[in-house]
């Protein structure tokens, strides 16, 4: 039987159920004595004053009280005045919520079911943690230690270094800031600690970190990152802040150029933090940040005055050799602890997928792929290779009526901060994203992960899927796969020791839609998108404004 006649089939059958019982409810409405036109639901387009009620079913008291017909005219008014009375049942919201309410109040979830280790015995008082920071922390929400925290915070407090490793969304940053506010409140002193990071975003989510938990405190903290006017930071550095974070790039630019009454603080540093530590000390590959992290560590002080953090989700082998260097004398051993960054890279809550999807016609898959029952309200990161790739997408879902924003080095860096926000806020459902959102970044409605494009590397994989399912959320990752991806895909898989498994939603068949819906509207956007960006337009239409550089 042709696939064609098998859906008809289907529909059939589907329909035929609801047909009938349609026209029961109805052959109800009118024995009840209203008209099935009317509505009875609180959500009518149609006036308050004009909707209805459903009808409330007579008890046997009334019953037997409109059965008599022998009594007087007036009886028969007080009946009939009371059986209207009891039959006006305004529908009331509170009550509704209170019958809800009541069964499931009896076999109560747990709102904030963590996947991540936690031990419910350990609380933070436990780890030596200071009072004030236990009711910063608690003020976040905060309460109990994930695995990483437990074993990296009191091992910090007692002076040593420490590799820290552990899976997406375990708190890693608090297991490091802690320590060194606990440090800090201790024995005040300008420019106290260095915080390094990959990518700007990262950075500033870390700032305001430190700014939250570090609030019953006069902690003064800068961020020292790229697309910022390099004079003000160069005061601000002078100026002897408690915490530097900084992306190693900028700050390497200010230890070149800005002067030693500018960098003379950094002499002094207590504590040194390399955030996604695999990222800055990979040594492969033209964007390699390893050459700037090593000037940024030359100014600061040797390895026998400071404390030296290093955190990452996934430990590369240039993380793991830290451990054998030669011990410094007069320091403990440097402390490593690895919390489920092998057989549990990926959190259990999260559900990977992928779509076999042809080369030629991946837009119009991720069309149709958005807005399908199940996808078309989740908030969704799509990953891509490349900026150019991450820019197209971006005017063509616009052009697709998508609420969609992007993030990606070739915008400006207020740019960058303000669509992240609008992300954030939820003024834009989908975010298209390049690997510069791939790490660090705690955006707990993220829903979903599209890898529209397979990332290389199975740990950039790991990076990219963390981004939803953080903290015991419930998460997706659904990654495009074409014909010349699968050793990628067998890649990761080992990698991630799950294999990826085939997606699906009932009644839904993207093939057909894609033929039926997309290829004319998808193809004609397609051409429009790329005349955007051919006449250098902004997203929606408008032609960019600016200096242009003047070329040679």
């Amino acid at each position: 039987m042709p696939p064609s006649a098998l859906r008809a089939q289907s529909l059939r059958t589907s329909v035929d159920p609801l047909a009938s019982s349609e026209s029961s409810s109805e052959a109800e409405d009118s024995a009840a004595g209203f008209d099935s036109d009317e509505s009875d639901y609180l959500d009518s387009e149609k006036p308050r004053k004009k909707q209805r009620v459903s009808p409330v079913h007579k008890s046997a008291h009334e019953d037997e009280i409109s059965e008599p017909e022998d009594q007087d005219d007036d009886d028969d008014a007080d009946e009939e005045v009371k059986r209207i009375v009891s039959s006006i049942n305004v529908p009331s919201r509170i009550k509704r919520k209170a019958e809800q309410a009541a069964p499931t109040d009896r076999t109560v979830k747990p709102s904030t079911a963590i996947s991540v280790p936690t031990d419910a015995d350990t609380t933070f008082d436990s780890l030596n943690v200071h009072p004030w920071l236990v009711q910063s922390l608690a003020n976040m929400a905060i309460k109990r230690p994930t695995g990483i925290q437990k074993s990296t915070i009191p091992e910090i407090l007692k002076g040593r270094d420490c590799i820290g490793g552990s899976r997406t969304g375990s708190g890693k940053t608090v297991s490091f800031a802690v320590p060194i506010l606990q440090k800090w409140a201790s024995d005040p002193s300008a420019i106290f600690a260095v915080v390094l990071t990959p990518t700007r975003e990262l950075a500033l989510q870390i700032y305001e970190q430190f700014k939250a938990i570090s609030a019953p405190q006069s902690l003064k903290a800068i961020l020292v990152t790229g697309g910022a006017d390099m004079r003000a930071q160069a005061i601000a550095l002078a100026q002897r802040p408690h915490v530097v974070i900084a992306t190693p790039g900028r700050l390497a630019d200010h230890i070149r150029s800005s002067g030693e009454d500018t960098i003379c603080g950094l002499r002094r540093v207590r504590f040194v933090v390399l955030d996604e530590a695999d990222r800055l000390l990979a040594a492969n590959g033209p964007g390699s940040m390893l050459p700037d992290v090593e000037e940024c560590l030359g100014v600061l002080p040797p390895a026998s005055k400071r404390q030296t953090l290093l955190f990452t989700a996934t430990i590369t082998p240039e993380v793991r050799a830290l451990k054998d260097m030669p011990r410094t004398p007069g320091k403990p051993p440097v402390f490593i602890s690895e919390v489920d960054t092998q057989a549990l890279a990926i959190p259990a809550t999260l559900k990977q997928m992928h779509i076999q999807v042809p080369v030629t016609h991946r837009e119009h898959y991720l069309h149709c792929f958005l807005l399908t029952d199940a996808n078309v309200d989740k908030s969704t990161i799509i990953f891509c290779n490349r900026t150019s790739t991450a820019e197209y997408l971006h005017h063509l879902l616009r052009l697709l009526d998508h609420r969609v924003t992007s993030l990606h080095s070739k915008l400006p860096q207020r740019q960058r901060i303000d669509n992240l926000g609008r992300f954030r806020a939820s003024a834009a459902r989908i975010l298209v994203a390049t690997d510069v959102a791939a790490r660090g970044l705690d955006i707990p409605e993220v829903s979903m992960v599209i890898n529209y494009d397979i990332p290389r590397d199975p740990d950039d994989y790991i990076h990219r899927v963390g981004r939803t399912a953080r903290a015991g959320r419930k998460g997706d990752a659904v990654t495009f796969v074409g014909q010349r991806d699968v050793q990628l895909v067998l890649a990761i898989e080992a990698r991630v020791g799950r294999p990826l498994e085939a997606w699906e939603e009932e009644g839904v068949n993207l093939e057909t839609r894609v033929v039926r819906d997309a290829l004319k509207l998808v193809g004609e956007k397609k051409r429009e998108a790329m005349l955007e960006i051919e006449e250098n337009r902004e997203v929606g239409g408008k032609r960019k404004r600016g200096k242009q550089k003047l070329r040679a």
